[in-house]
């Protein structure tokens, strides 16, 4: 189970940091990814980690402005957004998905769990 939490209401070029806190089972080993589903848009992804060799993948329009790391021992992974845009607003979801490659880690199909979403609105 996954349960993201974190979001808010915050003005442009603010930050937020989201959480998702995995129980009932260790994602170790899994790629653990955030996802969006903006207003009138599909779910699309956002950025995703492999904990091993600890590379990390992030969609353009995120690049230099969201961080995903994730804490084993917490079981915990991160989603650190500086310089917020109102673009960004939607709902926030984390997923974590076994052998996947990360050529695939952005296709929300291949992800087994997901949590229920955080709401992050960013006014201008």
């Amino acid at each position: 189970q996954l349960q993201a939490s974190g979001g808010g209401l915050v003005q442009a070029g603010s930050s937020l940091r989201l959480s998702c806190a995995a129980s009932g089972r260790t994602f170790s080993n899994y790629i653990m990814g955030w996802f969006r589903q903006r207003p009138g848009k599909d779910r699309e992804f956002v950025a995703a980690h492999r904990w091993s060799g600890s590379r990390t993948y992030y969609t353009d329009p995120v690049v230099g402005r969201f961080t995903i790391t994730r804490d084993n021992a917490k079981n915990t992974v991160y989603l650190q957004m500086n310089s917020l845009k109102a673009e960004d607003t939607a709902v926030y979801y984390c997923a974590a998905g076994a052998d996947l490659s990360m050529t695939i880690a952005t296709l929300s199909r291949f992800y087994q769990y997901w949590g229920q979403g955080t709401q992050v609105t960013v006014s201008s």
